[in-house]
């Protein structure tokens, strides 16, 4: 008799568990062939390839270049084409539709307003566009037998001097479909203490926040996100790492700040797959996350950005249950975390956990119970 535990999770049992997605960046995650439609519809000469197929293929090459300049590049180009109403409210529904195809039952997408202003569009204007083609986007997810839904985190780009105006921004359209701030960017040179006024503002007003933090620069980034900046939870974070000993006979001892994180719950948005395109890890086997799920850190997946990773959260947790050999009960360990470290408010997030993604493991999990190919044996 086959053991539930002697099977790991397939492809497709993967794609139908419900996931929870926290960091996701919009201008990462467009379909090649909507990059086409919109350059030649906003009349946008500079792709390097006409060819939807060709472009995806463009994408995820200089994303796994090595070099910085040809990775930021490829944001250039998605940026350019999404300057009108309509690009971005087309961009969001499809980010909506393809995530809920994928089994994401919630996502936090971010986005930062300030680089869609080229064409005229006012910073209000920009969040409405992106909020209307959220919810057209989980209306034609239902339509399709999906259900999810996405909240919008308002990004500042750290080399920017707009910080308190996002934050204020987010602010007012909190209750209209933007869950939280963050800020994005280099990290070296431009510390999170650049916009303590930003960070100091959302916590006075009772709002939530994340920083990219520990990706690039190392721990003196995290210490500040949160010692300085009070973030709820950090972008990466991968790099908290650098704070943990390992000796030779597989002791572990955690430094101060690694200590805190962990015992303080601290969410990390891990992203494996983008954290290997920017040198991070050198590999899933050697990435970080497979130390710290040991260790019992507050760790989620994440995607960071679709298209120039050629990823998807299913991709993701393919990646880890090969490299891991992880089990249900550990992709539904991420996902509660995920819903756990989430924006929403806290019943309904006790809904999505208790509601739908414990019964969805549940009936995953239970499927070795009932093998296809028995039906009518005696």
């Amino acid at each position: 008799m086959t053991s539930q535990t002697s099977n790991l999770p397939t492809a497709e049992q993967i794609r139908r568990a419900p996931k929870v997605l926290l960091h996701d960046h919009l201008d990462g995650g467009l379909r090649p062939a909507t990059i086409v439609e919109l350059a030649r519809e906003t009349g946008y000469d500079g792709l390097p390839e006409t060819d939807s197929e060709k472009l995806g293929v463009w994408f995820r090459e200089a994303a796994d270049s090595g070099s910085l300049e040809r990775y930021l590049e490829t944001f250039a180009h998605t940026c350019a084409v999404m300057q009108t109403r309509d690009a971005l409210a087309r961009v969001a529904a499809e980010c909506a539709e393809d995530l809920a195809a994928d089994g994401v039952v919630y996502a936090e997408v971010r986005y930062a307003p300030e680089q869609h202003l080229e064409k005229g569009l006012s910073l209000e204007e920009v969040v409405e566009a992106v909020n209307e083609g959220f919810r057209e986007g989980e209306r034609r997810a239902r339509a399709n037998g999906h259900r999810i839904r996405v909240g919008a985190l308002l990004t500042a780009m750290r080399h920017a001097a707009r910080a308190l105006e996002i934050a204020e921004l987010a602010n007012r359209y909190r209750d209209l479909g933007v869950v939280g701030f963050d800020i994005a960017g280099a990290e070296a040179g431009y510390p999170p203490t650049r916009h303590l006024d930003a960070f100091e503002y959302l916590k006075r007003e009772n709002n939530h926040f994340t920083i990219h933090a520990g990706e690039a620069f190392g721990l003196p980034s995290i210490w500040q996100a949160l010692q300085w900046c009070g973030a709820d939870r950090l972008g990466h974070g991968v790099r908290i790492i650098d704070d943990i000993q390992v000796d030779d006979d597989g002791g572990v001892k955690l430094g101060r700040l690694a200590s805190y994180v962990r015992d303080k719950r601290i969410p990390l948005e891990m992203c494996p797959t983008s954290n290997l395109q920017t040198g991070a890890a050198s590999s899933y086997a050697e990435h970080p996350i497979g130390l710290l799920r040991r260790l019992q850190f507050r760790l989620t997946v994440n995607t960071d950005n679709r298209l120039m990773s050629g990823t998807s959260m299913s991709r993701e947790f393919e990646h880890l249950v090969r490299t891991f050999h992880y089990a249900f009960d550990d992709l539904q360990w991420f996902t509660v975390n995920g819903m756990k470290s989430s924006f929403l408010p806290f019943d309904e997030r006790l809904a999505m956990i208790n509601d739908v993604i414990k019964p969805g493991y549940a009936e995953l999990k239970s499927e070795w119970l009932f093998p296809k190919g028995l039906e009518g044996s005696v």
